[in-house]
């Protein structure tokens, strides 16, 4: 990875990020993060892609957030395009922690549909965050296209995601719950339900789906 060419402390600092002890990178990040320079930028993002601890990667986001957003989106929106997962999902985390409604186009439906999962969440919840007034419904309908994908933790992002939608994500959901495949039609079911009713919980919203699914009804009465 190069390194900017800054003093001798700074160099000291970066190479850091690639020190064994996780705890050694993640002091490296924080002060990089707290003395912000434009050069960092490209080192933090390439640290992103490999970074194997939460944590680090957590601060990985802080640290690039306390640079301007002018510099940094472009090279996220770039990392968006990577052969890693990691590179992709962490780019996409990090977009919606800065925040710039201007990235949403770059959030397309290959990252929105991605075959990796942790991507694809990251896509929903950045698109989420980012999606510009009166784009609400076309998100909706591509995240439709994903209801029933997954294990659990995934159905409960993709559902997290068009409940933050609100009612835009209706025309949507209801013609998932006619869908042919009984899965997308249980997720959809589970997923109108807690946008109608929050507090009832996704397991439960989930077992409700199933005998709705099983009852051979699309629930849209109910």
């Amino acid at each position: 990875m190069a390194l900017p060419k800054q003093d001798t402390n700074t160099s000291r600092g970066l190479q850091a990020l690639e020190n064994s002890n996780s705890s050694v990178r993640l002091r490296a990040v924080m002060a990089v993060g707290t003395s912000p320079d434009d050069e960092f930028i490209d080192v933090l993002i390439a640290r992103c892609a490999v970074e194997p601890e939460f944590s680090v990667r957590e601060m990985l986001t802080w640290a690039l957030t306390r640079h301007p957003s002018s510099t940094t989106v472009p090279k996220l929106i770039d990392a968006l395009g990577s052969e890693r997962a990691q590179a992709r999902s962490q780019a996409l985390h990090t977009l919606s922690k800065v925040g710039d409604r201007q990235a949403y186009s770059a959030i397309t439906r290959a990252l929105l549909t991605d075959a990796d999962d942790e991507v694809a969440r990251s896509a929903w919840r950045a698109a989420i965050a980012l999606v510009p007034e009166g784009e609400g419904p076309s998100l909706a309908e591509v995240l439709a296209t994903q209801l029933g994908r997954g294990e659990r933790e995934t159905q409960l992002s993709l559902s997290r995601a068009m409940i933050a939608l609100g009612e835009t994500a209706e025309p949507a959901l209801r013609t998932a719950m006619m869908d042919a495949d009984p899965h997308v039609r249980q997720h959809a079911i589970a997923t109108e339900r807690l946008l109608r009713n929050p507090d009832a919980g996704f397991e439960f919203a989930i077992e409700e789906a199933k005998r709705i699914v099983a009852l051979g009804t699309n629930g849209q009465d109910g």
